[in-house]
Formats: C-alpha cells, sequence, structure tokens
C-alpha cells in the first residue's frame, strides 16, 4: 500500500473567466459537495482580487481546498498542491461528494497519473468547457474592471509591503507585478487562456462540455465520477 487515498470526484477544468467556478459552485450546492481548487494561484494567502478567489463565504461553504495554502514569499509546486490536497481530502467525509475545479492542467495531470509516471497515451480524460475566446476575452476585460474598482492596486501595494521579497511562482501572478497596467494585465491574462485552452487539447483527453450548468450535469451524470486517488 503506497498511503494514498482513492476517491471519486466530480471534474471540470477550462481557462480563465471561462465560468467554470460559477457552474461548479452552482452544482457542488446541489449535491452537497466540497470543492478543491485546482488553480496554482489561488494558493497565495492574500491574492483575492488579482486571481477572482471566491469570496470567503463561499470558500467556507465549499470547506474548499487549494485555497489560502501558502504566503507569496513561498515557493509552491505541482507535488506541494498533490500534498495539500491529500491533507484536505482527509477531512472529508467518504459520503461527501468532491468537485475539482480550476484552470491550472498541470494539477489534473498530476492528480490523475502521478508526477513520477510515465508518460502513457491517451492522456488523463476529464471534462474542459468549451468556450469561444472572443467571449473569454469579453469576460477578461469585464473581470478586469471590476477588480480595478475593488482595490486590485491597494491589494497589490499591501501584499508588497507585507512581503518584499516574493517567491518564483508567486511573482508569475498576472496582475501583481510591479508597473503592470490594466491593457497589461489584460494582455497577459488573454494569453494565459490561450495557454491554458492549449494544454487542455494537447495534454488531456478532453470531454468538451458547453459552458452551461445543464451541459455539465449532464456530463457529470453521464461521464462521472472519476477515481481519483490522493
Amino acid at each position: 500500500m503506497d498511503g494514498k487515498i482513492e476517491r471519486n470526484a466530480y471534474l471540470l477544468a477550462g481557462p480563465t473567466a471561462s465560468g467554470k467556478s460559477a457552474i461548479a459552485a452552482v452544482l457542488a450546492r446541489e449535491m452537497g459537495a466540497v470543492i478543491l481548487s485546482a488553480d496554482s494561484m489561488l494558493v497565495y494567502k492574500g491574492m483575492d482580487l488579482g486571481t477572482a478567489k471566491p469570496p470567503p463565504e463561499e470558500i467556507a461553504e465549499f470547506r474548499m481546498g487549494g485555497v489560502d495554502v501558502v504566503t507569496p514569499a513561498e515557493e509552491f509546486s505541482s507535488g506541494a498542491w498533490l500534498r495539500a490536497a491529500a491533507e484536505w481530502v482527509k477531512g472529508v467525509p467518504e459520503e461527501t461528494p468532491i468537485v475539482i475545479v480550476g484552470g491550472t492542467g498541470l494539477y489534473f495531470s498530476a492528480l490523475l497519473r502521478g508526477l513520477d509516471r510515465k508518460w502513457v497515451k491517451p492522456p488523463p480524460e476529464y471534462p474542459v468547457l468549451k468556450i469561444d475566446r472572443a467571449v473569454v476575452r469579453q469576460r477578461i476585460a469585464d473581470r478586469l474592471d471590476g477588480m480595478f474598482l475593488a482595490g486590485l492596486e491597494e491589494e497589490k501595494r499591501r501584499l508588497h509591503e507585507l512581503y518584499p521579497v516574493w517567491s518564483k511562482t508567486a511573482s508569475l501572478a498576472i496582475g501583481y507585478r510591479e508597473g503592470d497596467d490594466r491593457e497589461r494585465i489584460f494582455i497577459r491574462t488573454c494569453q494565459l487562456a490561450k495557454r491554458q485552452d492549449t494544454w487542455f487539447r494537447h495534454q488531456a483527453t478532453a470531454i468538451y462540455v458547453e459552458p452551461t450548468v445543464e451541459a455539465v450535469r449532464e456530463c457529470w451524470k453521464t461521464r462521472g465520477p472519476w477515481k481519483v486517488r490522493f
């Protein structure tokens, strides 16, 4: 025995601003499920507005894992995420459904095939939201407006005062670099969405699903749950 815990889970991936978190929240609420975030930037404490982190009440409602794990001063990796996920799942009763949602394809890959296993074809299969890039770009623009209105610049200033030296991984966070302005953040976020889409097309066996609650619910009903070893 390798000490791992095998659990059934409902998976949902997609590029940033595709609406995956909102869809997952609706379905998790229906199921009485908890949520594990598979997003490499939600792990950082205090990086809330710029990462579109769910509000505290939602994090509490779903006993969300993978959120607020480390400070921006600390390094993080796929292995660290797997260890945090394994620790989190120990507190989830076996009868409680688990939803895993995010845009970091490497986390899904690590969870479904492990970090040290040889690559086998086909790649891991899981649902990915299919959404037009023009729609994503408009959502990114709208979301950015909300972030700046809510105080993104103040959040960034406060975090850099608290943590003068950031880890290499945290420094990759879009919107938190010194000198980032709205246009630069917009361009980099659109580039991120394109990279995520490319990952899911080439590094996963994507089950493409329309970005609606009904479509994802039907996919989970007919194709899920997925067996995951934490």
